[in-house]
């Protein structure tokens, strides 16, 4: 195992190299080329300045130079063994601990490394906080959909998978900040960014001036959660159907409410029945986690919201919450096309898995079925989902670029592609060689876990 460690990552040192070069040449085949030329032909300079300016990226970066000449300047640079780069651009003598020097950017006239140390932690945030809950509500629906082939829950989950899959990000980021952040109908998030300007001067946790209006949300949150699990846990089914539809149609009747114009009897009929029918349909459903889940929290948001608007004394949400309620949207528009295809994903492979011999064998041996579920054919389906698994971590860094552009999110997407606008050649080529590192880590881990999971897999 030590062994093909080692060997897998000195073939990342070629491998890196091959993308970073494909990169450099392909921007160097571009219209324009990488040149002092191209950089300060948009900067509304005389034309003193603009040969001034073009003298000091030509010494500063080569960019005069020929184009192989100014990918082994790069190289060189980057790499912690070379030589040493003078002031005036020149090289000294040859160093192995010279360290590495990502450049300066073209675009902002700063590192490159001070500019991932602002992006990085933000494009982090949203996936750490996207990644979980993508592979928790994939795992569960997938595997309760395996378990019901064919039947109401299986059907009506790949229905609604192929609906969420179908529909674009781009689209639906629009929509949510045009419903949900817009001043004509329910501006209950932020438009834009991962925090507000007044967030920056208060203090970190939320704040009450009144301890009883503390008791008063708490106790109304852990009513509605109460209230939403007892429904779940109803045995008559149409008892729960009704009681969640009527809490639907609730909720619906009060968004319609509260929207800030007159609204027309339709509006109320509209929304009372987009939410109340889900939620009659879930509270049918025979999968408890599911209903307890869904039903729980709805219960907790709305007597929440409820509770909320009954305190009497001053608020203050704190930085904390202010960051919680400005991701709250960008989540939800990241996490729901990608949750939608690795449930399908998890069906297909614990699918596959309930149908082979040995799943047969257990049963005919007298293996419970939860243990021949969760200890032999689960650990098999995990393949396919670390195969998947393996593109998160460049996906860490990658960021979401639609996402990050309509949310105005300044993190690592909407860096990438500031880059290739700029013709940003250092920024370029450094975020090449991250998301190539990251990806080939990545491969190596879910090689890794391969032998962890199955083991027919040996490297030794």
């Amino acid at each position: 195992m030590l062994n093909y460690i080692v060997r897998r990552i000195l073939l990342m040192v070629p491998t890196l190299l091959g993308i970073t070069m494909v990169v450099f040449i392909t921007m160097a085949a571009a219209p324009g080329g990488i040149s002092a030329q191209a950089l300060v032909d948009d900067f509304g300079l005389n034309p003193q300045e603009k040969q001034a300016l073009r003298d000091y990226y030509n010494r500063r970066y080569g960019l005069d130079q020929p184009a192989p000449l100014q990918y082994l300047r790069w190289l060189n640079n980057v790499s912690p063994i070379g030589f040493e780069t003078l002031s005036d651009g020149s090289y000294g003598r040859f160093s192995f601990a010279k360290g590495s020097d990502l450049g300066e950017s073209f675009r902002y006239g700063r590192k490159v490394t001070e500019l991932l140390q602002e992006r990085v932690p933000v494009t982090l945030l949203l996936n750490v906080l996207t990644i979980p809950l993508i592979y928790a509500l994939s795992i569960m629906i997938g595997v309760r959909a395996a378990q019901d082939r064919g039947g109401h829950f299986d059907v009506t989950s790949s229905a609604v998978m192929l609906a969420l899959w179908s529909i674009p990000t781009m689209l639906t980021g629009v929509l949510m900040i045009g419903f949900f952040a817009s001043d004509q109908y329910w501006h209950w998030f932020p438009t834009s960014g991962l925090s507000s300007r007044e967030a920056l001067d208060m203090p970190f946790l939320p704040h009450w001036s009144d301890l009883f209006d503390v008791l008063k949300l708490f106790a109304g949150m852990l009513l509605g959660l109460w209230l939403g699990y007892f429904i779940a846990k109803l045995n008559l089914r149409w008892i729960r159907g009704m009681l969640a539809g009527v809490l639907g149609v609730a909720l619906g009747i009060w968004m319609a409410a509260a929207l800030p114009s007159p609204v027309p009897l339709w509006v109320f009929v509209l929304l009372g029945a987009m939410l109340g029918l889900p939620l009659y349909a879930m509270a049918r459903s025979d999968y408890f986690l599911l209903r307890a889940l869904t039903l729980g929290l709805v219960g907790l948001v709305a007597a929440a919201v409820i509770a909320g608007n009954a305190l009497h004394g001053t608020f203050v949400r704190g930085f904390l919450l202010d960051r919680v309620w400005h991701l709250i949207l960008p989540v939800l528009c990241l996490a729901y096309g990608s949750f939608a295809f690795l449930a399908r994903l998890t069906r297909s492979a614990v699918l596959e898995n309930l149908l082979s011999d040995y799943a047969r064998t257990a049963r005919a041996k007298g293996v419970a079925e939860h243990e021949v579920l969760w200890k032999h054919v689960f650990r098999n389906s995990l393949l396919p989902l670390i195969t998947v698994s393996a593109s998160i971590l460049p996906g860490l860094l990658g960021g979401s670029i639609i996402v990050e552009s309509i949310f105005s999110i300044d993190g690592m997407g909407k860096l990438a592609v500031e880059a290739v606008q700029g013709r940003d050649r250092e920024l370029v080529l450094s975020l090449t060689l991250i998301s190539g590192l990251l990806t080939l880590l990545g491969y190596l881990l879910a090689d890794l876990m391969y032998a962890m999971v199955d083991p027919r897999v040996s490297y030794d």
